[in-house]
């Protein structure tokens, strides 16, 4: 999946996120974000992304995303964490609700988990982008 950073109107978008709730938790998430990335957010379509990054899996699939990103979904706020959500037992065991697939890390109520281990899951996922990915996906950081 290639997605493309763009000029969106942060503050537009953030706007329109409803409920009202999942806004207030976009704007959380976007200073969690910013902390340990230490970049800012743009737009990416639809997702909130910092930072870019190339990947490329050993089929010869390619292409770029964010090093750290989400989405404000009207279901849930969707963070998406690298290499695999489920690569995280000890601190998904430990966060509070939540539900994941593959790759997303599902969030109904921000204020419910516990924005430390939150932090700590951002930091691992980063970690693991900046390194390089490994056998299953190769990745380089490029903003």
């Amino acid at each position: 999946m290639t997605v493309r950073p763009g000029d969106g109107d942060l503050g537009a978008f953030l706007s329109g996120v409803t409920p009202a709730q999942r806004r207030t938790d976009a704007e959380t998430v976007i200073d969690l974000m910013r902390e340990v990335s230490g970049r800012e957010p743009r737009l990416w379509g639809s997702i909130v992304g910092f930072g870019s990054c190339h990947y490329v899996y050993p089929t010869g699939t390619e292409g770029d995303v964010p090093v750290l990103s989400f989405a404000p979904r009207k279901a849930a706020t969707t963070l998406y964490l690298s290499p695999f959500a489920g690569e995280y037992p000890e601190l998904l065991a430990a966060l509070g609700p939540h539900t994941t697939s593959v790759a997303c890390l599902y969030i109904k109520k921000l204020a419910e988990v516990d924005l430390d281990v939150l932090r700590a899951l951002l930091r691992r996922s980063l970690a693991w982008v900046e390194a390089g990915g490994d056998e299953r996906m190769r990745i380089t950081v490029t903003g």
